[in-house]
């Protein structure tokens, strides 16, 4: 299944960038070659960008210990299984108590770090970090890989209860919903909004076999959703045909 993921408010919007920017980083550091690991630099230099927000981390401290306030009331719903809730109690208790652990700003480190910073101001130019632009950073990418390893595993060590974080949220906000089952003619589906509680992202699921691909327009009236083909050459069109697909409303 090809899933789909459409946040209705900067904060989510927030929380899925840096998720998909970590896994950017993680995967390219793991596969160990310079050029993977010039693309893990940048990613990171780029979350530094996003996480340069002085409330983030009291954000998630804070939807954290809500979270845990809200699950602990859940014990003794003969509905939920206690194993579970036991577990999530864990991860969201051990992420809160790692993010209090460091009083700094996400990133601070790095924004100390006069080398790096040489190499995110280059970043802004295009093509700006060849070998001739940036002398020191080809010798870095030259160096044994075991050695740029243990710098990128320094680098995000201060990071990774952020991430730790944000997985545990998100895990959270998306299994929060319930799917529905819908059928679409047009390539068009719109669905009122109702409740005092509005939406916080959308989920949509079609088969991997499916020629088209949604977009989303809502507002806390209606959720609007269009399919289009997409041909890779002229400008995406709208399907005709009939489209199946899940659809799932999430809220924190």
């Amino acid at each position: 299944m090809s899933s789909y993921e459409f946040p209705f408010n900067e904060r989510i919007r927030t929380l899925l960038r840096l998720e998909d920017l970590f896994g950017k980083i993680l995967l390219n550091v793991e596969a160990r070659h310079q050029h993977n690991h010039h693309s893990a630099l940048i990613s990171l230099l780029q979350m530094l960008d996003i996480v340069d927000r002085a409330d983030l981390k009291m954000d998630l401290v804070q939807e954290l210990d809500r979270q845990r306030l809200s699950m602990q009331n859940l014990r003794g719903n003969p509905v939920i299984a206690e194993k579970v809730l036991d577990k999530i109690l864990r991860e969201v208790g051990a992420s809160s108590t790692a993010l209090r652990a460091d009083s700094a700003k996400f990133g601070q480190h790095l924004r100390e770090n006069e080398w790096l910073m040489s190499i995110k101001q280059r970043t802004s130019v295009l093509g700006g970090v060849c070998q001739f632009d940036l002398p020191s950073y080809h010798h870095w990418l030259n160096l044994d890989e075991a050695r740029r390893v243990s710098d990128f595993n320094e680098w995000l060590a201060r990071l990774m209860p952020m991430y730790d974080a944000i997985k545990t949220i998100l895990h959270i906000l998306r299994g929060s919903g319930l799917a529905s089952k819908y059928h679409v003619e047009n390539g068009f589906f719109q669905q009122m909004l109702g409740g005092a509680k509005p939406a916080q992202m959308l989920r949509i699921e079609m088969i991997n076999d499916c020629p088209c691909f949604p977009e989303v327009s809502a507002n806390k009236y209606a959720i609007n959703v269009r399919f289009f083909a997409l041909d890779f050459v002229q400008k995406p069109k709208q399907c005709e045909h009939e489209i199946d697909f899940t659809m799932t409303l999430c809220n924190l």
